[in-house]
């Protein structure tokens, strides 16, 4: 696993995924059944209680992350309280961000947020299509924005959702991965082997699990100051840019102008 970096930048729409958080707990939610079945997690993501222990992994609090050889790990800080609100995993010209969220005992919120998310981007100018992948139900989105020159580019990203046992893991593939399945097989890799530590604290629906720094990982300034990926390409912004109802950057290699 490849350098530690925390991009210190203002990323307080991340606590409210796609759409507000419902007042009151998981309990209060509404109970509404699945529109397809639920995809089998025996090959993960898995839950805390599905698992041995660590098993070589990295505990970042909600999420325990295995490396790859070549991977960079890049965790985004909210400028505002300093806290960790996402991990974006690195691999070539290729990115997955991670977030982990509550969820309601009844129900899962991946089908009601890939719409959610299909109408947000459609209503940028975007083009987003529902479709099935290794991990269940996905979206494959072409995301509007503007070069230097002012001119409206389209960068693709894919969107994963897995339902737990009281959570909701979030993937957003993007570079190379968002449009070539062996690009995105290791990064595939890596949300398969993700664990998911939900607490037992009562939590709304959607609201952001608590994420920490490893254990051995010191702040660094200049870590702090450089939140750009080496290739120029900040591919931890396409998730944001999506919670900030923002266009996504353009990308280096996979950009189409028009």
């Amino acid at each position: 696993m490849g350098i530690f970096r925390r991009g210190n930048k203002d990323t307080s729409a991340v606590r409210n995924p796609v759409v507000p958080v419902s007042s009151g707990t998981e309990d209060d939610a509404r109970a509404t059944a699945p529109s397809h079945p639920a995809v089998s997690r025996s090959r993960g993501p898995f839950d805390r209680s599905e698992v041995e222990g660590l098993d070589g992994r990295l505990d970042l609090g909600a999420l325990w992350l295995t490396g790859v050889p070549g991977m960079e790990l890049r965790l985004e800080v909210e400028e505002a309280s300093q806290s960790l609100v996402g991990v974006t995993a690195v691999l070539g010209e290729s990115a997955v961000q991670l977030q982990a969220f509550a969820a309601p005992r009844s129900e899962g919120v991946w089908d009601d947020i890939r719409t959610e998310i299909a109408a947000s981007i459609t209503s940028q100018g975007g083009t987003a299509d529902k479709t099935h992948g290794p991990l269940g139900a996905e979206l494959l989105a072409r995301m509007p924005g503007q070069d230097p020159d002012g001119r409206t580019v389209f960068s693709p990203a894919r969107f994963l959702g897995v339902d737990g046992p009281r959570w909701f893991l979030r993937a957003v593939l993007s570079g190379r991965a968002a449009i070539d399945e062996e690009a995105a097989s290791a990064l595939l890799d890596v949300v398969r082997a993700t664990v998911v530590v939900r607490g037992d604290e009562a939590m709304a629906p959607r609201e952001l699990l608590p994420l920490k720094l490893p254990d051995h990982v010191e702040p660094d300034a200049q870590d702090l100051a450089d939140s750009e990926a080496p290739d120029g390409a900040d591919h931890g912004a396409a998730a944001a840019a999506l919670d900030d109802f923002k266009p996504f950057e353009r990308g280096p290699e996979i950009t189409e102008i028009h």
